[in-house]
């Protein structure tokens, strides 16, 4: 890691805290992030994961065990992070949402409690993580020397461009968190907030022991023909970088390969 934390033009130290925890996007972030001289910090439901040890052991990233749809969870998190790292400037929610049992279930056969539970893990969790973050990028500190004040990112899917069959709960899911960040977006912007919404069209071949990519629907990555998570975290920051001047809203990730 780098002698020192990376600071923001005013000279604050920065702190990332990625909400949704796992092996693929998550964990490059992650890595990224702290390579950069951040202070990191990743909250899951399950905070033990292998890749989340890892990046503790390898990277000293900070775990934290969170359920993203549990108002006082997450009020908890910022808190927690907040007194053991400083207040998050970038914030990434990273939570896909959907079941196994809800997967390719058409709308005469989804249950209604499976169909809520997505809602609530995917758009709902977006908006508590979104509200959260943005009180306390508001609260207590004039924006930086560039007049940014923080950086919200919302990771969706190409359900949030279109509706497919047999997937009508992610499909709503997907569009609500759209238009959550587009509003945030229009809202926050002029405050000084950066928010960024990226569907990504494509399966995500996260990286195996091996060294191969690998997706557990797809199968071995060929010639690039799966999203590289790490790939995606170098937009991330890159979209945290960007001057407010040029601020993308929406970046749509898929490989040259993809039909759409």
């Amino acid at each position: 890691m780098p002698d020192k934390p990376h600071t923001s033009p005013d000279g604050r130290t920065e702190v990332a805290l990625i909400v949704g925890g796992g092996p693929g996007i998550s964990a490059s972030c992650a890595r990224l992030f702290a390579g950069e001289g951040m202070r990191v910090a990743v909250a899951a439901r399950t905070p033990d994961k292998p890749a989340l040890l890892e990046l503790e052991r390898d990277h000293g990233v900070r775990r934290y065990g969170c359920d993203a749809s549990d108002p006082s969870a997450v009020a908890g998190l910022f808190e927690a992070v907040g007194s053991a790292l400083g207040k998050p400037n970038l914030v990434v929610h990273n939570i896909d949402g959907r079941t196994a049992e809800i997967f390719r279930k058409g709308i005469h056969e989804a249950d209604h409690a499976l169909v809520r539970q997505v809602l609530d893990n995917s758009a709902y969790s977006a908006f508590l993580v979104g509200r959260e973050a943005t009180r306390r990028m508001l609260a207590g500190t004039e924006p930086e020397g560039d007049g940014h004040r923080g950086t919200i990112l919302f990771t969706n899917a190409s359900g949030a461009l279109r509706g497919f069959a047999r997937s009508g709960a992610f499909a709503m899911a997907c569009h609500a968190k759209a238009g959550l960040a587009q509003s945030m977006a229009r809202e926050l912007g002029p405050k000084g907030i950066h928010i960024a919404h990226v569907p990504i069209d494509a399966a995500i071949g996260w990286t195996q022991d091996d060294g191969s990519r690998w997706h557990r629907m797809a199968g071995t990555t060929v010639d690039d023909n799966m999203a590289d998570p790490d790939r995606i975290a170098d937009l991330y920051l890159h979209l945290h970088r960007q001057h407010r001047s040029t601020w993308a809203f929406e970046v749509v990730l898929r490989p040259w390969m993809e039909t759409w």
